[in-house]
């Protein structure tokens, strides 16, 4: 069977809410804070392998809150085009996404980013595929990463997957044969966006054929995807 490549299509919407906590119940608390602008620290630093749930954490940061309170954060990528990188007094929370993608003209926006933050008692959460120590950009700028709290994120464990998928799927009001989550499990991509994803593709397969969610509908239906 060749490799399934699904089309995640447009980011569903970003929540702390909708954020699988796993092990990471104290930093999505703190980022509970920085959301109200409560936090006592004003820098935070996530690191995680890819998937975990950094850029979810920072984006729904981003949207937190009313329209007015999305006005004064501001997501901001390595791609980011400059102007974003400078400080703005009507923003007071600023959300820097994989920071070891910086390139080096972006870390000299960053670091003069940090200095205007600290001085105008604004608040920064970033994200790194690494801890700050280690992380390859700039020294003074690897040292301001470390200003504040630093949290790994932690992926899920398959257990803990199973459990959020059953938890979908019960939210959905879809009835899964108890092979279905083991194999989707076992066989695709474990990020848990892909494996929603997939969930969502496999219910609509369901309605379409009007048939339950079983094992052998799943096969059915990945084979009829990988022939496509």
């Amino acid at each position: 069977m060749k490799q399934l490549v699904l089309d995640l299509g447009a980011d569903p919407a970003h929540s702390l809410s909708s954020f699988e906590v796993g092990q990471n119940a104290e930093a999505v608390a703190l980022l509970g804070q920085f959301a109200d602008r409560s936090a006592r620290e004003h820098f935070a630093y996530l690191w995680g392998n890819e998937g975990v749930g950094k850029s979810h954490l920072l984006k729904a940061l981003a949207s937190a809150g009313s329209e007015a309170d999305q006005l004064r954060a501001r997501y901001i990528s390595p791609f980011s085009i400059e102007s974003e990188f400078v400080y703005s007094p009507e923003v007071d929370l600023y959300l820097l996404d994989d920071c070891e993608k910086l390139s080096p003209l972006a870390q000299i926006d960053a670091f003069a980013l940090f200095n205007e933050i600290r001085a105008n008692s604004a608040y920064m959460v970033c994200s790194g595929a690494v801890a700050p120590a280690v992380l390859p950009v700039r020294e003074d700028l690897r040292t301001r990463m470390g200003w504040g709290l630093i949290y790994q994120v932690h992926g899920l464990t398959d257990d803990e997957k199973a459990a959020a998928l059953s938890a979908a799927a019960s939210a959905r009001g879809l009835t899964l044969s108890p092979g279905v989550i083991p194999y989707l499990l076992s066989h695709f991509q474990r990020d848990m966006r892909s494996l929603s994803t997939m969930l969502d593709s496999l219910d609509q397969y369901s309605l379409q054929t009007q048939r339950p969610i079983t094992l052998p509908l799943l096969r059915e239906w990945l084979q009829a995807e990988a022939q496509a």
